[in-house]
């Protein structure tokens, strides 16, 4: 899998476009992420911007990102913003693909470290569009490098607090389709009426 030519910019505007058309209302909302509402993937999405950050500057931070309601900062519509433009900017320096890179107390080689932080913007980008009601874009060179990952998690069982079981999808269905079985979502799935 070639990774160094990943480029996370395209999916981290995606993200930032759909959080910033998330309504206060829309906060309790459910999400494909069981028992996790917006507010609690909002808060899941600041956590994981900043450690995939930290991952690519080499500074592991401790923990894992929160999924808490409770845990949303009040600027959460700026910040995640913010946040996934200075994810891109650290993922562009050559350093960041070197050696191991260290996320939520995983390492790993620093290019998988890369395609877990696109797989997770992608991924919840598409979770927080659909519970919101909004239209989402998917990237197809990085629902390409981000399948091919899945793909090969998926063959080893599930991965608890990564992916769920995989979810079957017809062979024929399009690549975001997909990703989103891979990672053990409905591509079906809609918040209830």
């Amino acid at each position: 899998m070639e990774t160094t030519r990943l480029d996370l910019a395209p999916q981290a505007a995606e993200l930032a476009r759909v959080v910033t058309g998330i309504r206060a209302d829309q906060l309790g909302h459910p999400t494909p992420c069981d028992g996790t509402p917006v507010a609690g993937l909002l808060a899941h999405v600041v956590g994981l911007t900043t450690a995939f950050r930290m991952a690519a500057e080499k500074t592991p931070v401790s923990g894992g990102p929160s999924a808490s309601p409770d845990d949303l900062p009040p600027d959460w519509r700026t910040r995640i913003p913010a946040q996934l433009d200075a994810l891109v900017e650290a993922w562009q320096r050559p350093s960041a693909w070197e050696g191991t890179a260290e996320a939520g107390g995983v390492v790993m080689p620093a290019p998988v470290a890369a395609v877990v932080t696109l797989d997770e913007v992608l991924v919840h980008g598409w979770d927080l569009a659909v519970a919101t009601g909004q239209d989402y874009t998917a990237d197809p060179a990085s629902v390409a490098a981000c399948t091919e990952f899945a793909a090969q998690a998926a063959a080893q069982g599930p991965t608890p607090g990564l992916f769920g079981p995989a979810v079957p999808v017809p062979d024929d269905a399009p690549p975001l389709d997909r990703l989103l079985g891979l990672t053990g979502r409905d591509p079906a799935w809609r918040p209830p009426a």
